[in-house]
């Protein structure tokens, strides 16, 4: 006969139960994690000789030459001089590459010449015009440990500190410091190495037409040798988060971000876990802080959980909960009580970088007039089921008019939806893929916006031209200053030229 339970052991069996539910609810996520982290292993190969490829791994093409520029600027400027000879000679097209973070071969000719612009990065900074003199070759990473000493940090750069200044510009890229339009609002001047071989100076009142046209020209008006950028003072930053319903999302926007002088940086994060996909956002917002020093410059602290979280959500609706509850949850009490702004700048790519050779990761990104955003998040709920791919991440930023670029993506206030996909390198995904960019494209012009040009050239000819109506006057103007087509990539060849 079974024995009654007695309160002891009615105690030490609820007891027994905790620690199971303890134990088993610790033991999935750790053990989640580490398999993540064991499997983590760098499978990319270098590629073969005659070869270069940009970051979406699936852009390899032939080149006849990559060419490093001299870090010497008499000597730099002398040599792309004789380059400029010989690649006409030869009847060679050139290219420019910083770092080769764009993803639609925007920085590669087939068969012609790449010009490597990274050994070209020295720089100065004068207190008393707040201007950072920049070689164009100059990643971010070395730019914010040269500002920090003395006080100072970058106005406008994107997330991560990978990317050279040139290709910074190139791409008039944007990010999450808030209120700011893109990068081109902070350039007071550049050099630009024009076909014929001239310099020009550029800037809002020399060479005007210029100064709007390579500034998110792609390379295709020249080689952008150095610039002058307006820099800030680096501050100290405390992190305020918001974890709210999507349709509640714009009314903590406004009451907590718009029009706050004390908002220096803010981003918004959408849930895109199975069990609440696209139904709430995670807001995170950093003041300027009360008084009180301002944090060393130091790397990121966690940089392998936070990277086994986020690659652990690739191909796994259990390991995107996951990053979620950890992001909704556990991300405020982990973090610091303050941060300086170069601290949150100093991060690189590498962080979260795919290493799998199987697949590839791949941005999106579009811009939408608030007016817009409804409709548009209505169409990533519709569309993106609907196909077979992996979506790891969506962050909404905040961009102010673009008053500087011609071929400008922020005609207004936007919203932008920067969106991050797992995606297997064939041929049968990159068509998948390239079906659910053009939904998504034709959504973001629904909404009156547009899509950002530096990712896949996924766009038809015809949806580049509804998105930027400026684009036929573009390519004239590129005709203009470079009749015999030297500088030269992909996306001329798909949109200036036709496919």
């Amino acid at each position: 006969m079974r024995r009654p339970l007695t309160r002891r052991r009615k105690i030490l069996l609820a007891l027994l139960i905790v620690a199971i539910v303890i134990v088993v609810s610790v033991s999935r996520p750790a053990g989640h994690l580490a398999t993540v982290a064991w499997q983590d292993a760098d499978q990319l190969q270098p590629l073969a000789a005659g070869y270069i490829d940009d970051a979406s791994r699936l852009n390899a093409s032939h080149v006849a030459e990559v060419w490093p520029i001299p870090a010497d600027p008499a000597q730099a400027e002398s040599q792309l001089r004789d380059l400029l000879v010989r690649a006409r000679r030869d009847k060679l097209s050139i290219s420019i590459a910083g770092a080769r973070h764009s993803m639609g071969g925007h920085t590669i000719s087939p068969d012609g010449i790449v010009i490597d612009m990274t050994p070209f990065h020295a720089m100065s900074f004068d207190p008393e015009t707040n201007l950072l003199r920049v070689q164009a070759g100059a990643r971010w990473s070395e730019i914010i440990p040269y500002l920090d000493p003395v006080g100072r940090s970058v106005a406008v750069m994107q997330s991560n500190n990978s990317f050279t200044v040139g290709g910074s510009l190139s791409v008039n890229c944007h990010g999450w410091q808030y209120g700011r339009p893109p990068i081109a609002s902070t350039v007071e001047s550049f050099r630009l190495l024009l076909a014929d071989g001239t310099i020009k100076t550029c800037s809002r009142t020399e060479n005007a037409e210029l100064f709007a046209l390579a500034l998110g020209g792609y390379g295709l008006f020249g080689v952008i040798l150095d610039a002058d950028l307006r820099v800030i003072p680096n501050a100290r930053y405390r992190l305020e988060q918001f974890v709210v319903s999507l349709n509640q999302a714009l009314a903590t926007y406004d009451a907590e971000i718009a029009g706050r002088d004390d908002v220096a940086m803010a981003y918004g994060r959408l849930g895109i876990a199975p069990s609440h996909f696209l139904e709430d956002v995670i807001i995170n917002v950093f003041h300027e802080g009360p008084g009180g020093p301002i944090p060393p410059l130091a790397s990121a602290n966690s940089i392998k959980l936070r990277r086994n979280l986020f690659r652990g959500s690739v191909g796994s609706d259990y390991g995107k909960e996951l990053r979620w509850s950890a992001e909704a949850k556990l991300q405020p009490h982990l973090n610091k009580e303050y941060f300086s702004r170069n601290q949150l700048l100093n991060e690189g790519v590498e962080v979260f970088q795919n290493r799998s050779a199987a697949s590839t990761d791949i941005l999106h990104e579009y811009f939408v007039p608030r007016s817009g955003v409804a409709s548009f998040i209505a169409a990533l709920r519709e569309t993106i089921p609907k196909h077979d791919i992996d979506l790891l991440n969506v962050t909404v930023r905040f961009v102010e008019e673009d008053h500087d670029t011609f071929l400008r993506y922020a005609t207004e206030e936007m919203f932008a939806f920067v969106m991050l996909f797992n995606q297997p390198t064939t041929a049968a995904a990159e068509a998948e893929m390239k079906a659910v960019s053009q939904a998504l494209i034709e959504a973001s012009l629904a909404a009156g916006g547009r899509y950002y040009l530096p990712y896949r050239l996924h766009a038809t000819p015809a949806e580049f031209a509804r998105a930027y109506p400026q684009g036929a006057e573009f390519f004239a103007e590129k005709r203009k200053y470079d009749p015999d087509g030297v500088f030269q990539n992909k996306f001329h060849l798909k949109y200036g030229e036709g496919e």
